[in-house]
């Protein structure tokens, strides 16, 4: 299945969310219109024939939008199009009260919420535009009088209409923007965590360590860079397999999360090499940080491959204020590290600033 199969299967369903958003909203919004309309249609002079639309429209076209809507191609351009019939049905209703002034404000209201809410302003204007066209259409063929005045009766059956179907209305609207600020909440981690270990991916951890370098410039604090590479790593792929492999990165990535400190910024800096931002921390203390992770690796072994000891190389770089940016500072840590690994590995070493 092609790129372009999935995004339309993705539109649909898409679709099929909002057509099914409005659903509920539909039933509740023309169940109590129905009466408010029903209050003024029986001081007007008209047909059975309406009573008959107004029945149907009231409480059969929610469930026929719906299906049309479900069982279009397109249903978010269906769903659209019953908003665009809700707007010329409301503006034939009004007419047919001879705008009496509540009903009639009370239904505008109604479609221009509905409209602004799921389509901004072109769809708002666009209703509004059918809402007045369709009253003007309706009054002029139909030649129906006048009957601005509400009554208090009429005012009181309209109670109900302006109370419930805004308060569900501000409900769904209220769902669907905890729903948006979770999936942006879920993009936000997905946009900077690694997604096997759960830490920060390079990008995001980079961007953290230009942040740290220019408040410790600024702030004249302490600060420590380390490099850590798991030694051996790919060895471990060769002989073992990518699964075991996958264990280890998991298990370093547990131990400095279970020895470092809740404010240590750790970051997966490659396949097999980790970064970690120590702010306010000398280089004395995450040399002492890194022997404790370094206890807890002597006692472990992978769950499948027991004779696996897991060894790392560290590099230290302390925040030096002569650095001209958070690369040189990142730069000096590299080489540390690569100064361990040329060593024999499985140690610590530390930047020589100076040089």
């Amino acid at each position: 299945m092609d790129s372009s199969t999935y995004l339309n299967e993705d539109r649909h369903r898409s679709g099929r969310r909002f057509a099914r958003r409005l659903y509920v909203p539909r039933i509740i919004g023309l169940a109590t219109g129905f009466f408010c309309v029903s209050s003024v249609l029986v001081t007007q002079p008209v047909s059975g024939w309406w009573w008959l639309l107004l029945v149907a429209y009231g409480f059969i076209w929610p469930h026929f939008a719906w299906q049309t809507a479900d069982r279009s191609s397109n249903p978010a351009r269906a769903e659209i199009r019953n908003l665009m019939i809700d707007s010329l049905m409301g503006g034939v209703w009004i007419a047919v009260m001879g705008m009496n002034a509540l009903p009639s404000a009370l239904i505008m209201a109604m479609l221009c919420m509905n409209n602004v809410g799921c389509g901004g302003v072109k769809l708002f204007l666009s209703g509004l535009g059918v809402i007045v066209l369709s009253s003007l259409l309706t009054l002029s063929l139909l030649h129906i009088p006048l009957n601005l005045q509400t009554m208090p009766s009429q005012v009181w059956i309209c109670l109900p209409f302006l109370l419930v179907y805004p308060t569900y209305f501000g409900l769904v609207s209220y769902r669907t923007a905890l729903k948006l600020s979770e999936h942006k909440r879920r993009l936000m981690h997905m946009s900077t965590r690694d997604g096997m270990t759960g830490v920060y991916n390079r990008r995001h951890w980079e961007h953290l360590l230009h942040g740290e370098y220019d408040n410790c410039q600024r702030y004249q604090r302490n600060a420590t860079l380390l490099l850590i590479d798991i030694d051996h790593f790919k060895s471990i792929n060769d002989s073992y397999g990518h699964d075991v492999g996958d264990e280890a990165i998991l298990a370093i990535t547990e131990h400095l999360q279970l020895t470092l400190r809740i404010t240590d910024v750790i970051g997966r800096f490659g396949g097999d090499e980790f970064g970690v931002i120590m702010s306010g921390t000398p280089q004395e203390s995450a040399i002492q940080a890194m022997a404790r992770v370094r206890e807890y690796l002597q006692e472990f072994h992978l769950p499948h491959a027991p004779l696996i000891s897991l060894r790392i190389s560290v590099g230290v770089a302390e925040f030096d204020s002569g650095m001209v940016n958070y690369r040189e500072w990142l730069k000096a840590a590299d080489v540390a590290l690569y100064k361990a690994k040329n060593l024999g590995r499985s140690r610590t070493e530390v930047a020589d600033i100076a040089a």
